[in-house]
């Protein structure tokens, strides 16, 4: 229904929307960072963009457990690179890694999978070099032992040494070497040794040879960080006992690991458990005896005869097999699993064989934890069914050019619309125009608040969805104003015309919004990527079109028929209907008479 004349609705209707942007702005100043700039995508930003779609065996459709445990290994090393800005996104069925700026070179190395192995502790220490580190309690170490059932008692579980006993190793690299890859070691009982002597090591491990003369310059930042990899492994990866000793009392376990989902799994590994842990060590651990895609579930419960939480393990075929020989070897020792070269948990095997591929991970877990590790252990490997579908650079140079024509293109088609309206709808041309500024200051806000909230960025797609929605709004008004010339060819005055136009014309433009929604809808939900952010920003612009009309277009046009001066046919513009209504008022009073 139109607004009642007389009333003071349309001033009421104003004061809503004037509310309304009074709400949102005071979201973006004092909410969040309280920058009042959008998030801007990658091609308007610059940066490197990488999808990675994801592949299963069976060719089903990847669970979003799995999707969202990928998004945290990737994010993690996302985050390594120190890139502020970076973010690791779900689409579909796809993980798009975004890293804006000129540091986001590094990002086409992150399509590389993460990595998770078993391999066998052959020794370890705390970072400071103070010898074994068993943990003050039986419970400080993860242990593992086939499943119990209810009917049987726990394995036992092997006591912890006192907190002064001498340190307790694998046997060392020198008496028993690492066997090649697929050959297990003979079984060797854990022997206690007395407590190393103090040894003299250099304050840093090898570094390379000085540059030569012709040397190139300072290294590219990719080849700085091949250099590392390099370095890293051949002093973390060596089968020398000297090199691997020294390698275990210079390793800083709070730096990035260039190793992470580069190390060699058919060589021996030196390195750290994840930063934060509550028991931090350092690993010399044997070649990897089981691949992470062998482990077929991993779930975290609650024991209820022990009350205390576990991880329960599954393997697959030859996962269980191997397992099974793993832990018949290892007796007493400890076994890591290793994800992208860093040690989430290194269990002491208390039984074994142990068949049937189960097991259980106990230890001092919480609810939280041992979840955690259950989905470390389950989706660790999964990444490894990933492949690149897309990867793309664009140079911030590109991207501040790429801003600049969208906002030039934008700004060209306000005002091409805003003329047309001055040239062929006079005066009421303005209100138009104070139309589209209304809705185009509630957009900026809301697209700013949407990238704090859902991280919504802004590219040349939204951007291009924003201008078509310029045109939409501008389809609104031309509706709404050759509906009022309609009923003034009736002979109607432009007060009476007004509200009996806009009850005609909200029905045509509730319908043709009410498409442009379904479509807008329909092509986010199928499209992927950019297309998206398309679809995304004509739906918004489509929504607060039909709230502009209702709260602005709707009751400014209301005021204007009710002041003398806007009724001027100079003013509005709209004489010729005026002079149209007055020839079928006479062609009318000349018939009737002829009639007579």
């Amino acid at each position: 229904m139109p607004p009642s004349q007389g009333s003071a609705h349309p001033f009421r209707l104003l004061g809503v929307y004037a509310a309304l942007l009074a709400v949102i702005y005071a979201l973006v100043f004092f909410t969040g960072d309280k920058a009042p700039t959008p998030k801007l995508g990658i091609d308007l930003q610059g940066g490197t963009r990488v999808t990675l779609t994801a592949r299963t065996p069976d060719g089903s459709k990847p669970s979003q457990d799995s999707l969202r445990k990928a998004q945290d290994i990737i994010e993690s090393r996302v985050n390594g690179l120190g890139v502020s800005g970076s973010e690791v996104l779900i689409d579909g069925d796809n993980l798009v890694i975004t890293v804006p700026g000129d540091d986001g070179q590094q990002a086409r190395s992150l399509a590389t999978t993460a990595k998770l192995y078993i391999r066998p502790v052959l020794k370890y220490q705390n970072p400071t070099g103070g010898g074994a580190n068993n943990g003050t309690g039986a419970s400080q170490v993860p242990t593992t032992a086939p499943p119990t059932s209810p009917a049987a008692p726990p394995a036992g579980e092997a006591p912890a040494p006192p907190a002064d006993a001498p340190p307790v190793d694998a046997p060392p690299a020198a008496e028993a070497p690492v066997p090649p890859v697929g050959e297990a070691p003979a079984p060797v009982a854990p022997v206690a040794e007395p407590a190393p002597q103090p040894r003299v090591f250099p304050a840093q491990a090898p570094t390379s040879p000085p540059a030569a003369p012709g040397d190139k310059g300072p290294l590219t930042p990719q080849e700085q960080a091949q250099k590392e990899i390099t370095d890293a492994k051949a002093t973390r990866q060596s089968s020398d006992p000297t090199v691997q000793q020294l390698a275990m009392a210079t390793i800083d376990c709070a730096k990035p690991d260039p190793l992470a989902g580069n190390d060699d799994p058919t060589l021996p590994l030196v390195t750290c458990s994840l930063p934060g842990s509550q028991n931090p060590e350092v690993y010399l651990l044997g070649p990897s005896r089981i691949d992470g895609q062998e482990i077929k579930d991993a779930t975290a419960g609650l024991n209820s005869q022990q009350a205390r939480h576990e991880v329960n393990l599954e393997f697959k075929g030859g996962g269980s097999d191997e397992w099974a020989k793993l832990t018949g070897e290892m007796v007493n020792q400890r076994v890591a699993f290793v994800l992208d070269s860093r040690v989430v948990s290194a269990p002491v095997v208390q039984q074994g064989p142990q068949q049937g591929g189960r097991t259980t991970i106990s230890g001092s877990f919480t609810a939280s934890s041992a979840k955690e590790l259950a989905n470390t252990l389950k989706y660790g490997s999964l990444p490894l069914s990933f492949q690149t579908s897309e990867a793309e650079t664009v140079s911030a140079t590109l991207g501040l050019s790429s801003l600049r024509a969208g906002l030039l293109a934008g700004a060209i088609g306000l005002i091409v619309v805003l003329l047309y309206c001055l040239a062929y709808y006079r005066m009421l041309g303005f209100l138009a125009g104070f139309s589209l500024i209304a809705s185009g200051v509630a957009v900026y806000g809301i697209i700013v608040l949407l990238g704090r909230w859902i991280g919504f960025t802004l590219d040349l797609a939204g951007i291009a969805g924003l201008i078509i929605g310029i045109g939409l709004t501008a389809d609104s008004f031309v509706v709404f104003f050759e509906r009022i010339k309609d009923e003034m060819r009736e002979g109607r005055s432009f007060r009476s015309a007004v509200p009996r136009g806009w009850a005609r014309a909200q029905r045509t433009n509730l319908s043709g919004k009410t498409v442009s929604l379904i479509a807008s809808v329909v092509l986010y939900i199928l499209a992927a990527g950019q297309v998206k952010g398309f679809a995304f920003t004509l739906g918004i612009t489509t929504v607060l079109d039909v709230i502009v009309l209702y709260l602005v277009t709707a009751p400014l046009m209301m005021l204007a028929s009710r002041s003398p001066w806007w009724s001027k046919p100079s003013v509005n513009g709209l004489g010729a209907m005026q002079q149209i209504a007055r020839e079928r008022g006479a062609g009318g009073v000349l018939v009737k008479e002829t009639s007579r």
